[in-house]
């Protein structure tokens, strides 16, 4: 049943897509540290256009980079921004931000960087931790990986009418 929810498809298929590049284990691993990175920064909605350009600039693999990028998906970026929000906040010594009783610009630009230092710095500390763990593991997981042969999933059988 699991085998058809389209989560572990497309999971299954980036798996067997960053194994079969045709390019070194150490370019794949920099690719991947680099989208890693950038998919820990809070720039939801660029990330993947800000991945693509960083591989071309840097001459890094682009598709490992783009894959690295989906660490922060919809379902996980909440808890991401959540969780380096909090850190940042924790590490600046700031107190959480309240629920605004009245609404100006000025309240709203204070607002702004009362969440963007702490979420900015948190989300640094996050980004270079997983940028060097995504790289350790992928520089030795993906020559390994490749020695795998991994079976294809059945694929689901439509009825079809015999027409006379």
């Amino acid at each position: 049943m699991w085998r058809s929810w389209s989560f572990f498809r497309q999971f299954k298929l980036n798996l067997i897509r960053l194994l079969r590049l045709q390019d070194s284990p150490e370019r794949i691993a920099r690719g991947m540290a680099l989208g890693l990175f950038i998919g820990m920064t809070p720039t939801f909605g660029f990330q993947m256009a800000l991945a693509f350009f960083a591989a071309m600039l840097l001459t890094e693999n682009k598709l490992a980079a783009l894959i690295g990028v989906w660490v922060t998906n919809p379902i996980t970026a909440p808890f991401i921004y959540g969780l380096e929000y909090e850190t940042g906040r924790i590490l600046l010594g700031l107190p959480r931000l309240g629920i605004p009783m009245e609404y100006n610009f000025h309240y709203l630009k204070a607002f702004g960087w009362q969440l963007i230092f702490p979420l900015s710095l948190g989300s640094l500390i996050f980004g270079i931790s997983s940028a060097i763990i995504g790289y350790s593991v992928t520089l030795r997981c993906v020559p390994i990986l490749r020695l795998w042969r991994i079976p294809r999933w059945p694929r689901r059988r439509t009825k079809s009418r015999k027409q006379d």
